[in-house]
């Protein structure tokens, strides 16, 4: 039988970014949208989400890092839009130091937004998806997961974690039509790149955009991948189109292969 109700996404982190790019992407697709993010419960932020999202876009505050944070949010927004099917989680920081310069509380800052953070909201939505026998779960990574990048040693961990965690959810989620994937990007250009560029131009002395432009010359496609980009392919994996789509990391790396 055809569905006569639109699907319901949550995007974490949806407000900039990957994720915002992300949650446009489904929302053009009929998809509902639902987008957590720590600024979510600002009346501004959430006009924003409306004007360049969808009209029917619900925002609220979410701390991934919090269970209670996690759960209110998603019994609010199932409330709100229906049983969530298909969960991204976009939400991720990183911070620009040696390993010998992090603090235990800058560890657990990014340790908990990239890998606690998809754990509480996966162990939150799953058993639902499992029981309507159908879910899509997409984990933005990295291709730091598999290669590292200096001076990102939390953040090197986490998405590396997050690739386990990952693919333990498919195992679980794949006799029961729940798919679990991870798409790793290289650089994207976004905020997150620009104040890691920042931080680097402040050590070299040199020029934001020269960093940048650096970055870009990294790979062999000399440029920087585009949110859309990754938008896209999330929006496909989420779909009825990729049924088999499951357990695998998806590196989009302009052909890098770091």
């Amino acid at each position: 039988m055809p569905r006569t109700t639109p699907r319901v996404a949550m995007v974490t982190g949806g407000l900039n970014g990957i994720g915002h790019a992300i949650a446009c992407a489904l929302a053009s697709d009929g998809t509902r949208v639902a987008v957590g993010a720590r600024r979510g419960d600002d009346p501004e932020v959430q006009a924003m989400a409306r004007d360049t999202i969808a009209g029917d876009a619900f925002v609220r505050a979410l701390d991934v890092r919090n269970e209670t944070s996690v759960e209110t949010f998603c019994c609010a927004a199932e409330e709100a839009c229906g049983p969530i099917d298909i969960l991204v989680n976009a939400a991720g920081v990183t911070l620009h130091q040696a390993l010998t310069g992090h603090s235990l509380g800058d560890w657990r800052t990014v340790i908990d937004t990239n890998l606690t953070g998809p754990f509480l909201t996966m162990k939150a939505l799953m058993p639902g998806m499992i029981n309507r026998r159908w879910g899509r779960i997409v984990n933005i990574a990295s291709t730091a997961a598999r290669t590292a990048v200096a001076d990102h040693p939390a953040y090197c961990a986490s998405k590396s974690g997050l690739l386990g965690l990952s693919r333990a959810a498919a195992l679980e989620g794949a006799p029961r039509g729940v798919n679990c994937v991870t798409v790793s990007p290289t650089w994207v250009e976004t905020e997150m790149l620009r104040d890691s560029a920042a931080v680097m131009a402040r050590q070299s002395g040199r020029d934001i955009d020269a960093e940048i432009a650096d970055l870009a010359r990294a790979n062999p496609q000399n440029r920087l991948v585009q949110p859309e980009e990754i938008a896209a392919l999330v929006a496909f994996l989420c779909s009825d189109a990729a049924p088999a789509m499951t357990m695998e990391d998806i590196s989009v790396n302009a052909g890098a292969h770091w």
